[in-house]
């Protein structure tokens, strides 16, 4: 499950941190993160998923 949510983070950064952790302000942070660079997006959403 780990390989499909690293997948959207990479697609998609925002989905996939609420895959992981819901709408929480990691969430939030990470649509901030992705709107001011992509790769900041992609570099926090596959640390989410990683750590959890």
């Amino acid at each position: 499950m780990d390989i499909i949510k690293i997948i959207f983070a990479i697609i998609l950064p925002p989905v996939g941190v609420a895959l992981q952790v819901g709408l929480t302000g990691a969430f939030w942070l990470n649509i901030l993160l992705t709107i001011l660079g992509y790769i900041p997006g992609i570099i926090h959403a596959i640390w989410i998923i990683t750590k959890n």
